[in-house]
């Protein structure tokens, strides 16, 4: 009962932070909120106490988060921007754990080198949802947003590993760079062909189950839901990523559930469903953060006696200038990399264009500390061998927790100001593409009811033959209502817009009316509840379809 009881405060407090967010007058970040929940939730007015299980976090909320990430992100943009991101997935990673790793150490002599590493190494992975839910969805320009999804895909597995292998050179003061970059290799590329043959496999499943089932979407969801959590699995079991083998899952399945192309069902309750989980998952994470808090903070004298017996502001310091020291290493690195591809660029005759100062500075500050950090940190060994203490392990804990909170907080102050320096195209890629593709879309819907009319008209009384044109025509001038809205003419799309403007109105208004009706019917007890559900669902259908993007934005 004790961990039923649990898991229901947790889902209240995960729903009650995005309440306060939404009424708060101070615009603070969503994962601010659900951390100071978690804090809250472990004081000792209401003295809630969860074990934080690094091992069971990994699987239960990074393989299904990994998984729809990956699942999501632009494919497109992810191989055109391969580049920057496995400059910042690896090549920052690496920077980082050497140029961190090196600071610590000088900055806290206590901390032993290869300590300090696997200090840099958890340090490095990026949280690209708590980035998004401090500046807002759709705020960072398209190209950024999807190199900084990229990278925190691909740098959480790339930390990781890093911080295995410093973790296992602090406990044997052994370490071989050949080794661990073959090593590294053989993980990372075992990960990725595992969970896309498993996303492939476990596709052809599905496929085999709509088949025995009627195409039954519940099914076909849960069979999705397991998806991530069998590529973790069986990656761990062969030794190999299974972060890397989720997110490849995740990538994977968007080819094969193409190529399958399953019913309208089954995708908008795919949709709805991870939609859910993915905000109670990333909630959970924060959470459980901020339900270590205490516990951290009660260390913290025990902690500046393994710094040297340093004072106790000292540890907020060097939480300080460690964060501080990774923003000025993410900048160097960005910096660098971009000079070096205009050089290249430059050697192929190609046009160079001057980074912006103010995109610089915000991919900079972008890159906010998460869950993985906070989960890999406390896989620290407690012993590394019997009876010796593994060196420093509470002070690891405090500075990464540390970190956490300081990148969020400077996120939430600065890049917000920083954004709004940042141009704005007038239409985005992504707007002109939907834009083009809409008109594409309405074009191949007036071809398709031209074949649909000559196919059914065939043999047809002159009666009917009328009442289809009728029906044609109607149908037809939707489309050719579309067309207008996306014409080069001022004049006409602005017409059509505010014609499809007024249609979705009446239409939404006539939708509101008969949902009213329905549940008049049903208090008057005119309705069985079977019927009534039927039909609140068809209602519910249309303005879900009403509510979508009809007036263009050309």
């Amino acid at each position: 009962m004790q961990i039923v009881f649990t898991v229901l405060v947790l889902l209240l407090a995960v729903a009650m932070s995005g309440v306060l967010s939404r009424l708060s007058p101070v615009r603070l970040p969503l994962p601010l909120f659900q951390i100071a929940i978690g804090a809250l939730l472990a004081a000792p007015a209401f003295g809630l106490k969860v074990r934080f299980d690094p091992e069971l976090f990994l699987l239960l909320f990074i393989p299904p988060l990994l998984f729809v990430d990956g699942w999501r992100i632009p494919k497109r943009q992810l191989y055109q921007l391969r580049g920057p991101i496995l400059a910042l997935a690896l090549g920052l990673v690496l920077f980082t754990v050497v140029g961190v790793g090196y600071f610590i150490h000088w900055l806290i002599p206590a901390i032993s080198l290869p300590v300090a590493f696997a200090l840099g190494a958890v340090l490095s992975p990026t949280d690209a949802v708590a980035v998004s839910a401090i500046v807002g969805k759709d705020r960072l320009p398209a190209r950024l947003q999807h190199v900084l999804e990229g990278e925190s895909l691909l740098n959480d597995a790339s930390g990781l590993v890093a911080f295995k292998f410093a973790i296992a050179a602090a406990v044997t003061g052994a370490f071989s760079l050949w080794e661990a970059s073959l090593s590294f290799v053989i993980i990372a590329a075992g990960g990725l062909a595992v969970g896309a043959g498993l996303a492939w496999l476990l596709s052809l499943g599905r496929r085999l189950v709509a088949r025995w089932t009627d195409d039954e979407p519940a099914i076909q969801v849960v069979l999705l839901l397991l998806t991530p959590f069998a590529a973790y699995l069986v990656a761990e079991h062969f030794g190999v990523s299974g972060i890397l083998s989720a997110v490849a899952a995740g990538i994977a399945m968007t080819y094969t559930d193409a190529a399958q192309q399953g019913s309208s069902a089954i995708r908008l309750q795919s949709n709805s469903v991870w939609s859910m989980l993915e905000f109670v998952f990333n909630g959970m994470t924060f959470i459980l953060l901020g339900l270590q808090l205490p516990s951290v903070i009660g260390l913290a004298q025990a902690d500046a006696r393994e710094a040297g017996n340093v004072p106790i502001w000292h540890l907020f310091l060097y939480v300080a200038a460690i964060t501080l020291v990774l923003i000025v290493l993410r900048l160097l690195w960005v910096w660098v990399t971009y000079h070096l591809n205009s050089f290249k660029l430059l050697l192929h005759g190609s046009p160079v264009r001057r980074i912006n100062p103010w995109v610089l500075l915000t991919t900079s500050l972008s890159g906010v500390r998460g869950s993985i950090t906070m989960a890999g940190v406390l896989t620290v060994p407690l012993e590394i061998a019997a009876g010796t203490p593994f060196p420093a392990r509470d002070l690891l804990i405090f500075l990464a927790t540390g970190v956490i909170l300081c990148s969020l907080l400077i996120g939430s102050t600065l890049l917000p100001l920083v954004l709004s320096r940042v141009p704005v195209p007038v239409e985005s890629m992504k707007e002109r593409e939907e834009r083009e593709a809409r008109l594409r879309l309405a074009r191949a819907a007036l071809d398709g009811l031209e074949q649909a009319q000559r196919r059914l008209g065939y043999g047809l009384d002159e009666e009917s033959t009328a009442v289809l044109a009728e029906v044609g025509g109607d149908l037809a001038k939707i489309y050719r209502n579309r067309i207008d809205a996306e014409s080069d003419s001022a004049d006409i799309a602005a017409r059509a817009n505010l014609h499809r403007s007024f249609e979705r109105d009446l239409r939404m208004a006539a939708v509101y009316a008969q949902r009213a009706e329905l549940f008049r019917l049903r208090e008057a007890r005119l309705l069985d509840d079977d019927v009534f559900t039927v039909l609140l669902r068809d209602v519910d259908l249309a303005e879900n379809w009403l509510a979508g993007p009809l007036v263009s934005k050309h």
